[in-house]
């Protein structure tokens, strides 16, 4: 995006931040009103504001684009990726191609000039109340945009002369993030909005009081798969606020294998005290799960792989693998077994791979086109054996099969990762936005506009 030098030259004299104005910031109370071109210098309509998707923490909110009223007063959302340029006296677009659907302003989202500007905050270090007057936005590496710094002035106390004007980066203010703006219910607005693993690190941002009020909101399906995100200390600590009946209902909403990984890190009181409020069929394969090493393939598997009897058809385990609520590694294989079908299985027959179905005809039985020459893990394979696994066969899903030959579950690329992991990892992800209409060049964020 090119940003026009008039922004650095020509201050306006009553704006004394300006002067710090670069040819990549631009503060935004300059932008509304300007006009808004297509590349052909067709007019769209002018800036009526900017939409900042704001954060849970105290990092700088990403911009998302610009409300831009058209001539027939409706306002439209033009992502901030369509901006090519920006003059003292329009924008100018990549496409004079918008879609024309209404605005409407999200739960995590502010407008910058219609809510943020006037804001009462405080100066981190001194605590001395400001208010901001407004807002710069910059460029990033990644081609987006956040609001790097804001201009504030002291709040006016009676009849007072205003106080000067001083720019200070924006994680130097306290009093703009989504907890601080936000109530409860406001805070959950947000997260139904969110993906389980921007939610768990989210709520690890907030104060105490605040984790515990949105948990106590959560429903059990809910508040389990954030669980499953969590790093094991906030588990833990998450874990403990609740009481007795409802952290066993949140554990069996949980997958059992990391039911099992949770249960492992509490004192085996407390892990038998869960373990016998559960309901029995709940807690029989987390029993199982927590008799191996956390570091086994026993330790790592799940014993809910999508199973089939050998006499199921191609169309029958598409049925089962088209399954939303199958996590896409263990979709990528069906497992062929005699009865019984649940773990611990009947003799393991082999498995079927997701792409080899899908060549094959179906009415055809699964039974015709199994692998039976993949070599399966067993419980006590160790986290190296399980990864050499993976690395030597390149598949995302195993299974492990005991001397027997019963099918005891399926291990999963993705619980190897978090065991190869550092184990904080899960405590760096500090990113919970959610993609605008557009605001990516990838397709398929065009599907909203659809």
């Amino acid at each position: 995006m090119q940003v026009g030098a008039a922004f650095a030259d020509e201050d306006p004299p009553d704006t004394p931040y300006a002067s710090v104005v670069g040819t990549d910031r631009v503060f935004v109370a300059r932008l509304v009103g300007l006009a808004v071109f297509g590349p052909d210098g067709e007019r769209i309509g002018k800036v009526r504001d900017l939409v900042a998707s704001m954060r849970v923490d105290a990092s700088p909110p990403r911009v998302l684009g610009l409300v831009v009223d058209l001539a027939t007063r409706r306002r439209i959302f033009v992502p901030m990726l369509r901006v090519t340029n920006i003059d003292p006296g329009a924008v100018t677009l990549a496409t004079g191609s918008v879609s024309l659907r209404g605005f409407t302003q999200r739960p995590n989202e502010t407008l910058l000039v219609g809510q943020l500007i006037d804001a009462p905050v405080r100066l981190g270090d001194s605590g001395e109340p400001v208010v901001v007057v407004d807002a710069a936005i910059e460029p990033t590496r990644s081609r987006d945009w956040v609001v790097g710094r804001l201009a504030v002035r002291p709040r006016r106390q009676g009849f007072a002369r205003r106080g000067p004007v001083q720019v200070v980066p924006w994680i130097a203010v306290t009093g703009l993030s989504l907890s601080d703006r936000q109530g409860t219910e406001g805070l959950l607005a947000v997260f139904e909005t969110m993906r389980p693993a921007d939610v768990a690190a989210a709520l690890a941002e907030l104060p105490e009081k605040r984790q515990h009020e949105v948990v106590d909101a959560l429903d059990d399906e809910r508040l389990a798969d954030v669980f499953e995100e969590m790093s094991e200390s906030d588990q833990r600590a998450l874990l403990g606020h609740l009481d007795s009946e409802r952290a066993a209902d949140v554990l069996e909403a949980m997958s059992p294998d990391d039911a099992a990984d949770l249960l492992h890190e509490l004192p085996d009181h407390e892990s038998d005290t869960l373990l016998s409020l559960m309901e029995p069929g709940e807690s029989a394969p987390v029993r199982r799960l927590m008799r191996y090493s956390s570091n086994t393939a026993g330790g790592l598997m799940t014993p809910e792989p999508i199973i089939l009897r050998h006499d199921a058809t191609v169309a029958e385990a598409l049925a089962r693998v088209r399954n939303p609520d199958i996590p896409p590694a263990l979709a990528s294989m069906v497992f062929v077994c005699r009865p019984p079908s649940e773990t611990p299985t009947g003799r393991y027959l082999g498995c079927a791979h997701t792409q080899r179905l899908l060549r094959e005809a179906p009415f055809e039985l699964v039974a015709g086109v199994v692998d039976t020459d993949l070599a399966r893990l067993t419980p006590d394979a160790s986290l190296g054996e399980v990864t050499r696994y993976f690395a030597a066969y390149n598949l995302v899903a195993g299974p492990v099969v005991d001397a027997e030959e019963h099918l005891l579950g399926a291990v999963t690329v993705d619980d190897v990762l978090d065991h190869l992991l550092p184990p904080d990892w899960r405590d760096r992800l500090t990113d919970p936005d959610e993609p605008r209409d557009g605001e990516t060049e990838d397709p398929v964020a065009e599907v909203r506009d659809a």
